[in-house]
């Protein structure tokens, strides 16, 4: 993890013996938030400094992300703590995968990032195939096949009509904000594992597989360790922040590796990062590609310490999202507390969907969707938006099983509960159905895992942590769970079976083109 954190608290190192304050930029695909925490013997501070939107919008022919006004609204984040107590001693940047900028020869930014949910990976999967086997890909790489991954995105990124000229660079997207802030122009290796462009067992890039996709390699950057110093705020930054001498660090710069980190992890305890994706997978030495992995869409991604993350991504709360959008549009507009209330009242099991159906990635009504694909598998579609909620949520606890049970199958190792982590672990009602449907008991916390375990990376390297495993037990000590034990287990099997048989009949329906 770039410098040795036994090397950072050697006697003399005053870093290690001072508690500093440090600072995590947070970036969501629909908000960014800047979060500064002091790790005390005693007490952990932890405070939300500022929050800001990060929405796509189209431009240029594509849905892009405004890089000048997001990295405009963290420079303004930043100047409110120059006056903390204890100082700030680094900042680091994480956020979700697989979007990427291009640089010049020069250093600048060609073009605003184009944004995972852009239409140009529309039949991406199928475009790679003609070029390479896609279970070769997966075996390269170790990477479940989306059509969004950065190796989809870039494939169609490539092509003549669409490829900027003198592009000398690309950086995964949170280190597109490193540069803004110290100029930095490496890659981290957490997000780089996201993008399948990375060997599977993490050593470096796929320089052949890049190559056979038309990808000029000369673009990848160097890669580093979660941990790694990048440099001071630039002198711009600086001025503009009241941050002089301030470090910027690597974190594990995507975000579910950063929750990860932050998580208090022990053997047969599975994790679910719960949010706009569901990440569902436990933490492992190595990892693991098989033919079985590569059938179950499975993905294996670097974590913190050399660990691994077995894992499958789930469509989270994004369904749920979608319809919240729909309904405030015709006037309903029911925030999450009155949510959760009313679904407890609501009948339970009236349908179940596949959060994961293509049908929902980038539906144009989301409340119509769903009801449409209740529809096409001899269900009755609630049209009270409480009960469709409930529903949604029922079928994401159901798919989340789902994914669990397959895990244990591929790993052979038994699973005695799961710890849910990031916002989604307030939702109390889910979080009961989880337990139910698995039959494992749920533990929910940190709530706020992906900040906790940037700030973590950063603290460890400064000294303030001697590695991993002692920050874990810190988070563990001071940051308090919720317990849910599992309730009329006898009904799991069913209702899993339930959702199985939607799901085949859902892909009956699609294979005969109905």
């Amino acid at each position: 993890m770039g410098e040795s954190p036994r090397e950072s608290r050697e006697p003399g190192d005053r870093r290690a013996d001072r508690v500093m304050s440090h600072v995590a930029v947070d970036l969501g695909a629909g908000s960014g938030r800047v979060v500064r925490a002091a790790f005390g013997e005693e007490q952990l501070e932890f405070e939300e400094v500022a929050r800001f939107p990060v929405e796509p919008r189209p431009h240029a022919g594509a849905l892009r992300w405004p890089i000048g006004e997001i990295a405009a609204a963290i420079t303004a984040a930043l100047a409110r703590v120059a006056h903390a107590d204890p100082p700030v001693a680094s900042v680091g940047v994480d956020g979700w995968g697989c979007d990427y900028g291009l640089y010049d020869g020069a250093g600048q930014l060609i073009e605003d990032p184009i944004c995972y949910r852009d239409a140009r990976t529309d039949g991406a999967l199928a475009r790679a195939a003609a070029v390479m086997p896609l279970s070769e890909i997966h075996r390269a790489t170790g990477i479940q096949l989306l059509p969004f991954n950065t190796l989809f995105q870039l494939h169609a990124h490539v092509a003549p009509d669409r490829w900027p000229r003198h592009v000398a660079r690309l950086l995964p997207l949170p280190d597109v904000f490193h540069r803004h802030l110290c100029g930095s122009d490496s890659g981290e290796r957490t997000h780089a594992s996201t993008m399948q462009l990375l060997k599977a067992d993490g050593s470096d890039w796929d320089r052949e597989l890049v190559r056979r996709f038309g990808i000029p390699a000369s673009i990848l950057p160097r890669l580093v360790d979660p941990g790694t110093r990048l440099g001071p705020l630039r002198a711009e930054i600086a001025r503009a922040t009241g941050l002089d001498g301030v470090e910027v660090i690597a974190p594990a710069t995507h975000d579910t590796a950063s929750a990860v980190a932050a998580t208090p992890l022990a053997e047969g305890v599975a994790f679910i990062s719960s949010g706009t994706w569901s990440l569902v997978g436990v933490e492992r030495r190595t990892p693991l590609v098989s033919d079985a992995t590569h059938a179950g869409n499975f993905t294996n991604e670097a974590g913190v310490g050399g660990t691994a993350r077995l894992l499958k991504n789930v469509c989270g709360m994004w369904l749920l999202e979608g319809c919240r959008k729909r309904w405030r549009a015709e006037g309903c507009d029911l925030e999450w507390e009155a949510l959760e209330r009313e679904v407890e009242r609501a009948s339970a099991w009236a349908g179940v969907v596949d959060p994961d159906d293509p049908a929902f990635f980038r539906p144009d009504d989301m409340v119509a969707a769903v009801h449409a694909w209740l529809r096409s598998t001899d269900q009755p579609a609630p049209a009270k938006p409480v009960a469709l909620a409930r529903l949604l949520l029922e079928s994401l606890a159901l798919r989340c099983a789902d994914v669990l049970q397959t895990l244990v199958a591929l790993t052979g190792a038994p699973l005695h509960a799961i710890r849910v982590i990031g916002g989604g672990s307030r939702n109390d009602f889910l979080n009961q159905v989880l337990a139910d449907v698995s039959g494992l008991p749920v533990m929910a916390g940190p709530v706020e895992a992906t900040a906790l375990g940037n700030l973590t990376v950063q603290a460890i390297a400064c000294g303030r942590f001697r590695d991993l495993a002692e920050a874990r037990a810190y988070i563990a000590q001071r940051v308090p769970s919720r317990h849910y034990q599992p309730r009329n287990v006898a009904a799991a099997p069913l209702l899993l079976a339930r959702f199985r048989r939607a799901v085949a009949r859902r892909a009956e329906l699609l294979r005969a083109g109905a």
